[in-house]
């Protein structure tokens, strides 16, 4: 079990036994669970706290599977620094969405299911021909199988009150994971860093908002088809991380990785 997933499942599975305590639940649920901003239970903590908590056992266990299941393979393709980023960015960005969407709730929001849905949108994004099993005997492709939960989540959090927190799911907060997991990989897919957009806007105020020379663009569009990695990079770069590990992969190869997942 790669190092980042068996930490998380570990430290998940501790908050849980503390939960079970006589006084850990009352204690925790006042301060670790994702409380709306409106009942002055919120603190600033509980955006990633609420992620290791769960309601019972079962909640535990299937949030703590489908990580392992679909996790396992992200995590040692993307490293266990980029995957662990990736993990609580989803989770943290789930638990914002899901303050605006139950804003005048009085309900807290726990469990790591916005963290692993947003696990979950990788898998399909990173592996869309993939087959899963639907209940183990059904094949589907991953790409429609993800699709086809996000709407399931989306209509189950229209028809359940307060938008998903007033029912025991949190569904917007599921979408949410989702949704900030798929902006995340397109930035990253398209090499949109920080640096390079204040690169960009720099650039735009120096030129005065002019347009590009004839020469620039061609030179653009020139790199643009250089985006979409050849097979033989791929494999040079899968060769390297067998040989030497994610860790010795360049920036630039890790982002052709990326890119790559996006195509298969």
């Amino acid at each position: 079990m790669p190092p980042a997933i068996k930490i998380i499942i570990l430290a998940n599975v501790a908050v849980f036994m503390l939960q079970r305590l006589p006084w850990g639940g009352e204690l925790l649920s006042a301060f670790a669970s994702l409380w709306p901003i409106g009942t002055g239970n919120f603190y600033i903590w509980q955006p990633v706290s609420y992620m290791f908590m769960h309601g019972g056992l079962t909640h535990l266990f299937f949030n703590m599977f489908a990580l392992w299941m679909f996790g396992a393979e992200i995590e040692n393709y993307w490293g266990t620094r980029q995957f662990t980023i990736y993990y609580f960015i989803c989770g943290i960005g789930a638990a914002l969405i899901n303050l605006i969407a139950t804003m005048h709730s009085p309900y807290p929001t726990i469990g790591a299911s916005g963290a692993v849905y947003g696990v979950l949108l990788a898998f399909g994004m990173m592996f869309p021909n993939r087959y899963i099993f639907l209940y183990f005997f059904f094949p589907i492709k991953a790409k429609y199988f993800i699709a086809g939960y996000a709407l399931l989540e989306f209509v189950s959090g229209l028809g359940s009150r307060e938008m998903g927190s007033g029912s025991n799911i949190a569904h917007f907060a599921h979408l949410g994971g989702m949704l900030i997991g798929f902006i995340y990989i397109i930035l990253k897919r398209n090499d949109w860093a920080l640096d390079d957009v204040v690169q960009k806007m720099r650039s735009l105020r120096s030129s005065g908002g002019k347009k590009s020379s004839p020469y620039q663009a061609n030179r653009n569009s020139s790199n643009s088809n250089k985006l979409t990695p050849t097979d033989d990079e791929i494999n040079a770069i899968l060769d390297k991380i067998s040989a030497h590990g994610y860790a010795s992969l360049t920036d630039e190869e890790r982002r052709k990785l990326l890119r790559a997942g996006g195509n298969g």
